[in-house]
Order: structure tokens, then sequence, then C-alpha cells
């Protein structure tokens, strides 16, 4: 057998004008690429791109076959581009302007396939089973505080140093006379309640000054949560004098769920009269749940019911090249199967909206994601800000020096398949298929906002 030798340079789109190094480049060195010698002017380091052609000031750079920036300079052919010379750029987008066809990937040896999930009574399927507890303002965090401490450490839920364990075990058997090579490295669980993953304390800074909206907003985002299919019921904790009242919490589930059956337990401290009387009460209360929601099992599901939420981390120029495209086959996968996918991080998804309304699979789904997309953007910079700030640091030195950049190699983790649907912000994903969810780049708000819309 023969082994190729390996690759250095990859072209992603055959329209492009710059190529990225997979490896550090050596300067005035020929590299070769499907029967084509490409040479680079300098050293170019690993993950970043150097051009095809010469560029005059204002000449498009293409990658993944879309504009992700301008030549602010005159940049030679072979040049590495940088933010010295290349500023974000992105085209021009309307809403769809035609149909696109899609192969889904054959997923026939899947078709039987299950997982062991947590069956509701809507039909979902739990990947996990929590209980929850939130307050409806931020002034009850000391309270979930207390309680958190007191439940996990009663309940198991306690996650001990592993190493600690590991060293008293050692110490221990050491003294015992075993020899170290036959001393193991393991934690016994002693959760209480083993079928109930944990208890989840969603403390916040909301619900009480601020705008109404906002106090609007998180109503929408606790509901989402404890409607989740992955939380067996919930606690939540009121002062009694905030926006966010109890009865408001209460009209909000039985709204976006009209078969709401979770069992939720409400505790108003004003009304309880004194906080020991509340933590008490919330205590007891929330471990009697618990001991119920250990009576639910895992059962086996279909793979239809699964609904990925997929997230950026730490992006580099090798992402959009590597991890994207193949969690982005793992989502086509997922939605030829029945299930559900979630894409989200608008911010991300800078220079790709037309692709993007082009795959909605009507109009009104293209001007809803376009709406969208504009109105955050002139948010943004009616802050000062905008999308071409979006990358970080970290970004630009791992080869990432555009937003548009970032943001093609972003999409792919969203696959190939119609866009089923496009999702504000605490909207819950309801149709299989591929969905655009409205969120910023920031990791924790925008897993929430996929946890908000379903993503199990």
């Amino acid at each position: 057998m023969v082994s190729l030798p390996p690759r250095q340079i990859l072209k992603v789109h055959p329209i492009d004008n710059v190529v990225v190094a997979l490896t550090d480049l050596k300067a005035n060195q020929s590299y070769f690429l499907d029967g084509e010698s490409y040479m680079p002017t300098e050293d170019v380091r690993a993950k970043h791109k150097f051009t095809t052609e010469a560029l005059g000031i204002g000449d498009s750079i293409i990658m993944y076959g879309v504009l992700v920036g301008k030549a602010t300079v005159a940049i030679g052919k072979g040049a590495a581009i940088t933010t010295f010379n290349v500023a974000h750029a992105a085209s021009h987008f309307t809403g769809k302007t035609k149909e696109v066809a899609w192969v889904a990937p054959d997923v026939s040896k899947y078709k039987e396939s299950t997982f062991l999930g947590y069956h509701r009574s809507d039909g979902r399927v739990g990947t996990a089973n929590y209980w929850l507890v939130v307050p409806t303002v931020f002034c009850e965090n000391r309270n979930l505080e207390i309680m958190r401490g007191a439940i996990n450490q009663a309940l198991g839920y306690t996650k001990a140093n592993p190493y600690q364990s590991f060293a008293n075990k050692v110490a221990m058997d050491l003294k015992a006379g075993a020899r170290l090579d036959t001393i193991s490295f393991e934690v016994e669980a002693q959760t209480l309640f083993p079928n109930v993953d944990g208890v989840q304390f969603l403390m916040h800074q909301g619900g009480c000054g601020g705008i109404r909206q906002d106090s609007a907003i998180l109503a929408r985002l606790l509901a989402d949560y404890i409607d989740h299919p992955n939380v067996a019921g919930a606690t939540v904790m009121s002062l009694g004098c905030e926006h966010l009242h109890i009865d408001e919490m209460k009209a909000l589930l039985l709204e976006m769920n009209p078969s709401f059956d979770k069992p939720v337990l409400y505790f108003g401290q004003q009304d309880m009269g004194n906080e020991e009387a509340l933590l008490k009460a919330a205590i007891a209360g929330t471990i009697e749940g618990i001991a119920e929601a250990n009576k639910i099992g895992r059962s086996p599901a279909p793979l239809a019911k699964l609904l990925l939420g997929v997230k950026c981390g730490g992006s580099d120029g090798f992402s959009g090249i590597s991890a994207n495209p193949a969690l982005g086959y793992t989502s086509d996968m997922i939605v030829a199967l029945g299930g559900q996918v979630l894409l989200a991080e608008f911010p991300e998804l800078n220079g790709v909206e037309q692709e993007l309304a082009d795959r909605c699979t009507d109009a009104a789904k293209a001007e809803k994601f376009v709406t969208l997309m504009q109105t955050y953007g002139a948010k943004a910079e009616a802050m000062g800000s905008g999308f071409h700030m979006n990358p970080s640091p970290g970004n630009i030195k791992d080869g990432l020096i555009t937003d548009a950049i970032k943001s093609a190699g972003a999409a792919k983790k969203g696959g190939t398949s119609p866009i089923v649907d496009v999702l504000d912000y605490t909207e819950r994903a309801t149709k299989p298929g591929l969905n655009l969810v409205c969120t910023p780049g920031n990791d924790v708000e925008a897993t929430t906002g996929k946890v908000a819309a379903g993503a199990n």
C-alpha cells in the first residue's frame, strides 16, 4: 500500500482566491494541490491563508465560495491575508431567491437504532432527567444557594473531588500493604435517586427592575426550561413583589404547552411570612418531587426523538474545514432520520445569509430570517459595534481574521438540509428538520437559547 504525503494546503471552494495553510509554509516554496502549484511569497502559519492572485485595493476576498473580505491595500499573489491588508465584507442578501435541492445521506443502517431516554406525556423524549429550581427574581438567589448546598449534599449530588478520593484510597491501601500498581481509580456513586441526573439551580439577575420586556423574555425562558424534555419537574421560588409573578409563569406554561402536566411547586416568600418557613417548605417539597421523578426510568426511543443544538467553541482556522463540517454531516443524518437540529449564533451567520435564506422551505421563513439578521445587526451598530467586530483576538491569531470567514465556517455545523423553521429567542422548535435560532454568539446566551428551543 502506497502512503501519500500529508496534504499541506487546501482550497475550500473552486472559486476561492485564497488557500488555507494546513501546516506552517515556507516562503517561495511550491506546494501542490490537485495538479496545481501554489507558492506563498512569505512564511504562512498553519490555519492562515494566502492569495492565489494579485489583488488591488477594494478587490474581493473569496473563501468557502462567498465574499469574506475586501483588500485594503494592494496584495501580491502568494501573500498572506491579515487584519492589516483585509477588512471584513459580506454580500448583500434578500429573501428567498431560488429553490435548493437536497440529497439526504443514506441512514438506512440507523433506521432501527434507539437511545435510552425519558419519555414525556407530550411525545418528546429527554436524554436526561433533571429537577429544576428557578427563582422568578434575583432576590431569591440567596435562598437557591442555601437550597443547593442542602439538597445536593443530602441526596448525593455534590460531586467530590475524585483525586481527593483517590488520594485517600491510595493512602489507606498502602497502609494496609497493597501494591501501588493494583490500586484502582474509582469513585463510587452515592446518589439516593439514581434515575434523577441532578438538581439544577438556575440563578439569574432578572425578574424585576430594568424594562418590562426583559421580565417577559425571562418568563418565557424559564417556562421553556420547565417544559423541556430533559426536565421531570420544577420548584419555583418567588419573593412576591416582582414583575415576573407566579401567576404569569403558570399562565405561560399552559399557553406554551396546553397539555402541560409536569409537577411544578410554587413558593412565595412574602406569602409564607418568613425565610425559614419558605426554605423548609421548599426543601421538603423539592425532595418529595425528586423522589417521584426517580420513578421514571429510561426506555428505548427512536433517533427521530433527538434534538441536537450545535455550537462553536474556541473556533480557529481549522474549525470550518474539519470539526464543523463533520458536525454538519451528523446534523444531516439526524434530519434524515426525522430528528431536529438547531443552528444558532446569528452574528456567526454573517456572509452566508443568502445561502441560508434560499435553503428555507418557504418565502415567509426566509423573510423572518432576513428581518432577524437585519434587526440584530442594526442593534449592534446602534451600540457602536457590529458583526465585523465579532472575531476575538484568539480567533484572529488562529486565522479567522474577518467575521465572514468565521461565519462561513461556523455555518457548516448546520449541514446542508432544508431550513424548516426560523425561531426568535425563547421560541420552541416544533418541526422536524433544521431550525435557525436567533441567539448571540456568546456561548452562555447561545446555549441557553438552544435549550429554551428544546435541544435535548
